[in-house]
């Protein structure tokens, strides 16, 4: 097998499948920053958005095909002229535009969501295929629901797509349906059954419904796909999708069997794990594979003896080739600048120095109040400051009163846009006292979906990591907010006006902005692969 036979393509889609979570919103410069990682960490392909979906996506496609210097930029597009040329208009200024244009081909999604006949369908493939020919040389057709569409039916819609002019020809598993051996038949049914599939590359885009997306990405690999669609994290609809540092690191490690390379340098995995977490404000599982907090540590005294005496004992990869190296830097009050920049250079990440001279100052105040600092005290505090940087509303000072005589009561002083303001409310209990305050100060509708607490570190000193997520019913939308502080109180507060934050700019971008695209209904916005 040549290297270029094995090379495997990678088609990141954090920027559009991956902001579909719920929640998980990201605005125009954070989409800038993952882009600009993504780009330098080797990607190939960049799915920046749905352009025809809001002006807000547009104008994030069309800023990312600016930015970027060797990835390909792609838009999504239903299969229509207006999403094509839409789509064709947001590339148009990368290097290497790619329209990425799908259309369903199961009965289920044909019968129920497209409402049309398979002979409309094929006619709708072939027109779309064409008309994105038209502005960019590369076009990808998508068959969505691929993986619960009958295989003659698969056949001649690929066929007709190959015919149209598609150079990559990408099949779904999209609701997570299918597993890894039926995958593999479905990739080597088409690569022999269908004319003109030794002309096109073969994609694979798993949902992880059944947790099975990286293992059917990888036995697509081995049938003979070459471009794997994947996200940071495995973040996506519902249980999220292929995760890119998985599938990489699978082919690094067990090249043995999996004989396939990648452009990706896995030194930056880390990284762009942590960017994403923050600025999604989803928190990365413990025992994630790859950059969970876990995946490199040891509580086991076996476990620790043998890691001791030699580390592939218990470890099949090195913390290092994925961008975790461990440090002996011990951090604590006394420590000074330099030692906190080249901590965080060890914990992956590279601030501007206005962002670093907010994270080293709220460092200081927080080992003032902490007999240890430890690494993951670190990360909340940076990953916290990342994503409320933007931030136009934020908490100043929080005083509550609680215990068993009640009422709870909160006084909040908050500022907003340089102008401080003080409120006073009470509750059932000094959180629900909190976020009446943010309400008073505040007025709006949304209602609260979820609030979670962990504690990051052991100990009654640990910080506390505060999740909120807030939806609003009337704009069919929601956020989620993430702080850290050893106040679990002033974490909370922090979290549901980090929270109400990105909830109110998602709703400006989804209401305003310069491109005049009409924005499409949540659920149009959410289809796709």
């Amino acid at each position: 097998m040549s290297s270029e036979d094995n090379r495997v393509i990678i088609f990141d889609t954090t920027l559009r499948d991956g902001e579909q979570s719920p929640g998980a919103t990201m605005t125009l410069e954070e989409k800038l920053q993952v882009a600009e990682l993504l780009d330098a960490m080797g990607v190939d392909v960049i799915e920046a958005g749905f352009p025809v979906a809001s002006p807000g996506d547009f104008e994030s496609v069309a800023e990312v095909a600016k930015l970027v210097k060797n990835a390909s930029v792609a838009g999504l597009s239903r299969a229509n002229e207006r999403d094509i040329e839409v789509a064709a208009q947001a590339v148009k200024h990368c290097e290497k535009p790619r329209i990425h244009t799908f259309i369903s081909t199961s009965p289920v999604h044909m019968k129920y969501k497209l409402r049309k006949e398979p002979d409309e369908v094929l006619e709708m493939i072939d027109a779309s295929v064409r008309f994105a020919r038209k502005f960019v040389d590369d076009v990808e057709w998508s068959a969505e629901d691929a993986t619960r569409t009958e295989r003659d039916f698969l056949c001649r819609c690929v066929e007709t797509a190959i015919r149209a002019g598609a150079t990559t020809i990408n099949i779904p598993d999209t609701v997570g349906y299918t597993v890894p051996e039926e995958f593999a038949e479905i990739i080597t049914m088409l690569k022999e059954r269908v004319p003109g599939a030794e002309k096109v590359i073969f994609s694979t885009h798993c949902h992880n419904d059944l947790g099975l997306a990286v293992a059917n990405s990888l036995a697509g690999v081995k049938a003979g796909a070459r471009q794997i669609e994947c996200t940071i994290n495995g973040i996506g609809e519902r249980a999220g999708n292929a995760a890119l540092e998985e599938v990489v690191m699978a082919m690094r490690v067990r090249n043995d069997v999996l004989p396939f390379t990648t452009n990706i340098d896995t030194t930056m995995l880390t990284r762009a794990s942590k960017l994403v977490s923050a600025v999604t404000s989803f928190p990365v599982q413990y025992n994630k594979a790859i950059v969970g907090r876990n995946a490199f540590a040891h509580e086991s005294g076996i476990h620790q003896d043998g890691v001791l005496k030699h580390t592939q004992t218990y470890e099949i990869m090195r913390p290092e080739d994925v961008g975790a190296g461990k440090s002996a830097l011990v951090m604590g009050k006394h420590s000074g600048r330099h030692a906190f920049r080249e901590k965080l250079k060890e914990l992956g990440y590279e601030l501007s120095d206005n962002a670093f001279e907010d994270a080293f100052q709220r460092f200081k105040e927080l080992a003032d109040r902490k007999k240890h600092v430890f690494d993951e005290d670190i990360e909340a505090l940076v990953d916290e400051n990342i994503a409320t940087a933007t931030d136009r509303r934020k908490v100043v000072a929080l005083t509550v009163i609680a215990g068993t005589m009640g009422p709870q009561t909160a006084t909040l002083t908050v500022d907003e846009d340089g102008g401080h303001r003080t409120v006073q409310a009470v509750g059932n209990g000094p959180v629900d006292a909190t976020f009446n305050a943010i309400k008073q100060a505040f007025p709006h509708e949304a209602k609260l979906a979820l609030y979670q607490v962990h504690a990051v570190t052991e100990g009654t000193d640990a910080q506390a990591e505060v999740s909120v997520r807030l939806e609003d019913e009337k704009a069919g939308i929601s956020a989620t907010g993430r702080a850290a502080d050893p106040d679990t109180l002033v974490a909370s507060a922090k979290a549901y006006l980090s929270a109400l934050n990105r909830l109110e700019a998602r709703k400006s971008r989804v209401s305003g902005g310069r491109v005049k695209v009409e924005p499409l209904s949540e659920a149009v916005r959410r289809s796709g692969p």
